[in-house]
């Protein structure tokens, strides 16, 4: 049975300066399960942003040095697909005209209330990844960027998605599912008789992770995903 602990928690950077605001954004998002990051100022959030690819962007229109709408052109710039939920304190269509042109998915306009924002932030997360549309709900297994989408059998790593053979997706499900539990050859084979390794032994166990390896690792002699212990099998990285 699926082990929904072992699920990684939805990121959201929050790129705001006005402190209290911030703060009081952060706590809300993680009292419902959110990993939080906050940035004070635009070049702090393009950094982290093109850094870490969060889940998601909480960005103010109004931030100190790059405002929001050039933090938004340069994230897109940079490739990167995350929904983009813009904060403004006008209710002024030209912003939110402005804000949308350059690739913001949603605007929020301040005062808001909590509720409305937890809303739009499952709407979004929902609507960008499918069963990652709550902070720990879904069968979704996370680790950093790497995005394993359980009933799509979808991988992805930030923004490149992956293609596995039923094989290497097995093994990697079966060792995600469970991070730090160490499995043997053997039990991996089982696990996997009723897929296209029935006839086979072992050995090709060690093939199907180097497959593994070299598709989902960005160094696949030093993986930071699928671990090998050795003398006895493989384990998935714990957090």
């Amino acid at each position: 049975m699926y082990d929904r602990r072992h699920e990684m928690a939805a990121t959201i950077l929050i790129v705001e300066d006005e402190h209290a605001v911030a703060r009081g954004i952060q706590y809300a998002l993680q009292q419902e399960g959110y990993d939080v990051t906050l940035a004070r100022s635009g070049e702090e959030g393009l950094e982290v942003a093109t850094r870490d690819a969060p889940d998601l962007v909480l960005l103010d229109v109004r931030l100190p040095g790059i405002d929001g709408f050039e933090v938004l052109r340069r994230i897109r710039a940079a490739g990167t697909k995350s929904p983009v939920l813009m904060l403004t304190a006008r209710d002024e269509e030209v912003d939110k005209v402005i804000g949308l042109e350059l690739g913001a998915d949603d605007y929020l306009t301040k005062p808001f209330g909590l509720r409305e924002l937890m809303s739009r932030i499952r709407a979004l997360l929902r609507r960008a990844y499918g069963d990652l549309a709550d902070a720990a709900g879904g069968r979704v297994i996370r680790h950093g960027d790497l995005v394993i989408d359980l009933d799509r059998r979808r991988v992805q790593r930030g923004q490149r998605r992956i293609s596995l053979t039923p094989t290497e997706f097995e093994i990697l499900r079966h060792l995600a599912s469970k991070p730090g539990r160490v499995y043997t050859r053997s039990e991996l084979l089982d696990l996997l008789r009723d897929y296209d390794a029935l006839d086979q032994d072992e050995k090709t166990i060690n093939v199907h992770v180097s497959h593994l390896r070299d598709k989902l690792e960005d160094d696949p002699s030093h993986p930071a995903f699928v671990q090998t212990v050795r003398g006895v099998g493989y384990a998935f990285a714990e957090r």
